[in-house]
């Protein structure tokens, strides 16, 4: 523990009798002094002789220090002798060594020829039992040695076909039958022990016919005994795929490049591709492309599972040229085939759909004499014959749009499946301009031709308004588009070039029916003409000067009714019809043309005090209904009309407070003056005065 002063003097100080205050002992400052003293003398004393004990322990480290310093110098010494010794006894080894790898070489160019000398005339000692005519030796005789034969053979053969023919060709002709006979005897050996099951023996078989010309004769033979009873079933992809799993193991331990075997399903499956395709190529071709898809799609995924087994160093290069070739030939003009489908398939959904409606198709919109007294009847209303009758048929159908989208969906799928990398984003982008010529072209953009020719003219009375229907519902089906475009397009173009092209083909698309939708608007004529046949039909004069003003029950006009009834119908339709901006932009075209209406047709008669209060509760009923549509400048046009019509019922005392009132100090005078002229009692000289 740490030495601490100040405890060890109490300590010293509790044990010296009178020291402390123990047990009621008095305290004796002499006694305690005596005590420290001599505690001190103590202290000096011990401190002495340790100081000496200390002093003889660093004279014999320091002895030690010498000593130890002296045995590593003498260490040192010794290691550098021996590091010298080393490295004299490495480059002696070295020497030695390269002595020893001279002498091998020197061993081995003596050895090499010999060797080839001694095979050379094995190989001549052979050469003569043929060219005599009599086989004797023990190799060709003895079945057991069938291997060194075949290796004699093979060489004799190699040997032979460098010989002159007109010299050699009996010897030639023995030593090729002789070949001939060994291969057969190979393969029939290869066949016997593959029965068997014996893998050694098999392995070693095929390692000797690897350098003869039959090897892949001996590969054949392997696949059509491994093929037996192998392709049972309907399903030859999975069979395929069951007896790859089986063999595999068994092809990597008997053959050395087990690429080669990979022909186990290739010729199985070729023709049966072929026996698949060709049935339909040329007679229907839905049928075609739909074999198509569906074997393409099991062969990859067969190929997927082959991954697994040993391939060589590049499985997926040796898979794909594998598929290119069972495939190739149906894969080169398969987007003629698919658009050729897809563009008489749209055109029968669609022809099929106008049959059902007993409709013929007509040339609309196209610049002819009857589409420009369509486009002046409605834009001047001028009597150029009647509209063309629709009959209240939008001719767009739900079911038309998807099927021609699900068949566009499925060949965008065939597209991505079977088009080559670099050739997809082209293939697509055909797809989708198949797409717009029959969903767009010829289904919506043709239905909005048809509704804008059967929009009735503004004096028409009881006009059906089916355009707003044709809006609707090519709006809801342009979603469905847009849809398509995004999910099985886009995934398609996105990272090439043809996607600007695509995004600017369905702008224009856009822009084109937005032109179409547009040209629409006279559809507002039609309405606005609707109620001017309502208000002519049950306004009356005499609702705004009634015969007897103290009698008035109503508290506003039939007429006021009928309109603000067909309004409110109009304005629900136009919210279903559309939608986003284009709501707000048709309804406040309407709001305004409905305010004119109104206005103007309030122009028309002269009011007395109580056929003022009934316009303005009519007015006040409009308004009403202008808050339907929900768009603040239509609200505020007949807030001021309301204020307006105040100046048929004030007094004239108060007109100039009225006229200067927030709602009506912005107004020309003369819009003013033109209602305080409508009242009965202008004439008076009062009221003129007031005015004035």
């Amino acid at each position: 523990e740490p030495f601490v002063a100040d405890e060890y003097i109490e300590r010293l100080a509790w044990r010296t009798p009178g020291g402390g205050s123990r047990g009621g002992e008095a305290f004796d400052p002499k006694r305690l002094l005596e005590e420290f003293v001599n505690h001190i003398q103590e202290l000096q004393v011990m401190d002495e002789r340790i100081q000496r004990k200390v002093e003889k322990l660093e004279q014999q480290c320091q002895k030690e220090a010498k000593e130890f310093a002296k045995k590593v110098q003498e260490l040192q010494k010794s290691n550098q002798v021996a590091f010298q010794h080393f490295q004299e006894l490495d480059e002696h080894i070295s020497y030695v060594a390269t002595k020893v790898c001279h002498l091998g070489d020197q061993l081995e160019g003596v050895n090499t020829p010999r060797q080839r000398a001694v095979e050379a005339q094995k190989l001549m000692k052979y050469f003569n039992e043929f060219l005599d005519g009599e086989l004797k030796s023990d190799v060709f005789t003895n079945s057991e040695k069938i291997k060194e034969a075949a290796d004699i053979i093979q060489k004799l053969h190699l040997i032979a076909q460098e010989l002159p023919f007109d010299r050699f060709s009996e010897v030639k002709s023995k030593i090729a039958s002789k070949y001939h006979d060994l291969e057969c005897q190979l393969i029939q050996e290869f066949t016997s022990a593959q029965r068997r099951g014996e893998i050694s023996r098999m392995r070693e078989v095929a390692a000797v016919l690897l350098h003869f010309k039959g090897y892949s004769h001996c590969v054949d033979v392997y696949i059509k005994q491994c093929q037996e009873g192998a392709f049972l079933r309907n399903d030859v992809f999975e069979d395929a795929a069951i007896l790859c799993q089986r063999v595999n193991k068994q092809v990597g331990e008997v053959f050395s490049n087990p690429e080669t075997i990979q022909n186990i399903f290739e010729v199985k499956l070729q023709s049966y591709v072929k026996d698949q395709l060709e049935e339909h190529r040329k007679s229907d071709a839905e049928q075609y492309l739909k074999n198509l898809y569906d074997l393409y799609t099991r062969t990859t995924n067969l190929s997927s599972k082959l991954m697994e087994f040993n391939l060589g160093t590049d499985k997926q290069t040796f898979l794909s040229k594998l598929i290119k070739s069972i495939f190739i030939s149906y894969l080169e003009n398969y987007i003629e085939v698919e658009i050729g489908y897809l563009k008489s398939r749209s055109a029968m959904i669609l022809q099929r759909y106008y049959d059902s409606k007993n409709h013929q198709k007509r040339s609309i919109g196209t610049g002819g004499i009857q589409d420009l007294k369509e486009r002046i009847r409605q834009r001047t209303n001028l009597p150029l014959g009647p509209s063309i009758d629709t009959h209240g048929e939008t001719f767009l159908s739900q079911e038309v749009v998807v099927n021609l989208l699900q068949e566009t969906k499925q060949a965008f799928e065939r597209c991505h499946r079977l088009s080559d990398p670099s050739d997809l984003p082209k293939n697509a982008f055909r797809i989708f301009s198949m797409l717009v010529e029959f969903l767009c072209t010829e289904h919506i953009d043709y239905a909005l031709e048809t509704g804008l020719a059967g929009i009735p003219s503004s004096d028409s009375k009881n006009a059906n308004l089916y355009f707003l229907d044709v809006v609707h519902q090519a709006n809801t089906i342009f979603h469905l588009f847009d849809k398509q475009f995004n999910d099985h397009l886009m995934p398609l173009i996105s990272s090439s070039p043809k996607l600007s092209e695509c995004l600017q083909k369905k702008k224009d698309i856009i822009e084109q029916m937005e032109v179409k939708l547009d040209m629409g608007i006279d559809t507002l004529n039609c309405m606005i003409g609707q109620m001017k046949h309502i208000l002519a039909a049950e306004q009356k004069k005499t609702d705004f000067k009634p015969e007897d003003e103290n009698n008035v029950l109503i508290q506003y006009t039939n007429a006021c009714v009928k309109v603000c009834g067909y309004v409110r119908k109009q304005v629900e339709k136009i919210r279903n019809s559309m939608d986003g901006k284009n709501v707000d932009t048709v309804l406040m075209e309407l709001g305004v043309r409905f305010h004119r209406l109104i206005y103007e047709h309030l122009q028309q008669y002269s009011y007395s005090c109580m056929g003022g209060m009934l316009a303005i509760c009519d007015v006040a009923e409009y308004r009403k209904c202008a808050k339907d549509f929900k768009i603040a400048l239509v609200l505020q046009l007949f807030d001021t009309l309301h204020a307006l019509c105040n100046l048929l019922v004030v007094a004239p005392d108060n007109l100039k407070q009225v006229c200067s009132g927030e709602q009506l100090a912005n107004l020309d005078k003369n819009i003013l003056h033109s209602f305080v002229q409508l009242r009965v009692d202008y004439r008076s000289a009062r009221l003129a005065r007031h005015f004035s």
